[in-house]
C-alpha cells in the first residue's frame, strides 16, 4: 500500500498542518498565528514570511526548518525511503523518537 503523500517522513500529517493550510489558502493571519506559536515552542524567532510549506514530501516550497534543518527529512532523503516506516532502524531511531514519542498518530501513520 502506498502511503498518502501528505504523511511526512516522520509520520506527521502535513495535510492538517497549519503552515501548509496557511500556504495553500494564502492566509496571512494564520501565518502570523503559526509563526508566533512556533517561535514560542522553539525559542527562536520565526516570522510569518517563513510560514510557507506545501508538505514535507510534496514538490514545492518548504518552511526553512523543513527544507534545511530537519534531521529526519535529511536522513530519509539520504536513505531513499518513502517514510521512516520503511527504515529498518525506525524503532531505535532517536531523531524519530522525538516526534513519535509525543505523537501517537505519527507512529500509527508510519506503521499503517
Amino acid at each position: 500500500m502506498k502511503m498518502k503523500n501528505y504523511i511526512a517522513y516522520c509520520g506527521l500529517d502535513c495535510e492538517t498542518c497549519e503552515a501548509r493550510l496557511a500556504t495553500i489558502h494564502n492566509d496571512d493571519e494564520l501565518r502570523k498565528k503559526v509563526a508566533k506559536l512556533w517561535s514560542e515552542l522553539n525559542g527562536v524567532e520565526i516570522t510569518p514570511e517563513m510560514i510557507n510549506c506545501v508538505g514535507c514530501r510534496i514538490d514545492g516550497v518548504k518552511s526553512p526548518y523543513c527544507d534545511s534543518l530537519c534531521p529526519i527529512r535529511h536522513c530519509a532523503l539520504k536513505r531513499g525511503v518513502e517514510t521512516c516506516g520503511d527504515c529498518g532502524e525506525m524503532k531505535c531511531c532517536e531523531k524519530l523518537g522525538v516526534i513519535t514519542g509525543n505523537n501517537a498518530d505519527a507512529l500509527k501513520n508510519l506503521k499503517s
